[in-house]
């Protein structure tokens, strides 16, 4: 049976995530700050007969993350799929943008993502494992406002594309699912101010679909970067 480690999974994406993984008769390895809601979404998962296991760790702590994996891994289900779906924005003038936020964007949105790899990568080279990036337009646009966040995502690509190329001749592959906007808890947080409609955004369980899209192909080929956006376009 096959392994999926899932960043971010309490909630939103990542939590639809875990529970279409499931269904579909995947064991899972999840990750995320809140015990609370990660044993409740546990249990919930277990009822269906998969095997899961969860760790508290906070990614925005770089100290966190290698002790973590480890503890989590300790369980003894080795990941074919890794899908790092933990992400944060901050909504503000670039210039103005205080250094611990940026950092904290940058920790969370690649560097937090560069320290699971390191650590994954060579345990998923024996299972010619898979690694999915959750990305956004924004890698590719310009939008006022969202700077560290455009710069975040446009540098998470670019090391999704040389992961790829590295670890080819190891038969680990590397792809992103390059997003428009998402109905998810991002827009609660109380570091990013829009007006965007939210009935119009893609829905979680719509994106939970197409990282298993992406999960199910064979490792004989990969689709190296779907784009999936709202019909209505950017919002």
């Amino acid at each position: 049976m096959a392994t999926a480690l899932i960043t971010g999974a309490s909630k939103g994406i990542g939590k639809a995530a875990a529970e279409t993984f499931a269904k579909a008769g995947w064991d899972l390895l999840l990750v995320a700050r809140s015990k609370e809601k990660l044993q409740f979404l546990s249990e919930e998962l277990k009822a269906s007969g998969t095997q899961v296991f969860f760790e508290c760790i906070d990614l925005s702590d770089p100290n966190q993350i290698q002790e973590g994996l480890k503890k989590l891994l300790s369980n003894g289900l080795d990941p074919s799929v890794l899908i790092n779906n933990a992400g944060v924005a901050w909504t503000g003038d670039l210039v103005s943008m205080p250094l611990e936020k940026w950092n904290w964007v940058m920790q969370m949105n690649l560097t937090s993502i560069f320290q699971i790899c390191s650590l994954m990568v060579p345990l998923m080279r024996k299972n010619r494992g898979l690694i999915i990036n959750v990305s956004s337009h924004a890698a590719r646009n310009s939008f006022p406002q969202w700077g560290a966040y455009c710069v975040s995502k446009a540098a998470l690509e670019s090391f999704s594309k040389c992961l790829a190329e590295e670890e080819r001749k190891f038969g680990v592959r590397t792809c992103t699912l390059t997003l428009g906007a998402v109905n998810s808890d991002l827009w609660e947080s109380e570091y990013v101010q829009s007006d965007f409609d939210r009935k119009a955004m893609l829905s979680v369980k719509e994106v939970a679909l197409e990282l298993l899209h992406l999960a199910m192909q064979p490792d004989s080929q990969i689709i190296n970067d779907l784009t999936l956006m709202p019909s209505s376009g950017v919002l």
